[in-house]
């Protein structure tokens, strides 16, 4: 499985949610613009949609951008808000916990769901 690693430095989350059809170029304006951060720095950047099922990061990687993207079936990502601040900042491990369904303010996860096929 593909995970951004825990060694990351900083992770940020986008507080607002943003339109999924943003790609690298658009997910970089919004950390420059709306996040007052380099895109370039190596960071994760964090994004989610309005129904927060669907998650991309953006990080910058030696000679290029990556994006992560992970879309939930049934269940919705616990997005911390946190009125204060423009940027909500994690550790690398609290946004592994994010990924794997955990409320990341009350460590309370999502149901595991088991499939047999894609309908």
């Amino acid at each position: 499985m593909l995970r951004p690693e825990r060694s990351t430095a900083s992770v940020y989350l986008h507080r607002n949610p943003i339109d999924m059809r943003r790609q690298i170029d658009g997910l970089s304006a919004l950390v420059v613009d709306d996040m007052q951060h380099n895109p370039l720095s190596g960071n994760l950047f964090v994004f989610i949609n309005k129904q927060r099922n669907k998650l991309r990061i953006l990080m910058w990687e030696r000679n290029g951008f990556v994006v992560w993207y992970k879309r939930l079936e049934q269940e919705k990502f616990f997005w911390p808000v946190r009125l204060d601040e423009a940027v909500v900042t994690l550790t690398s491990e609290q946004l592994n916990w994010l990924l794997d369904g955990y409320d990341v303010l009350r460590m309370k996860p999502h149901k595991t769901l088991h499939y047999e096929q894609i309908s």
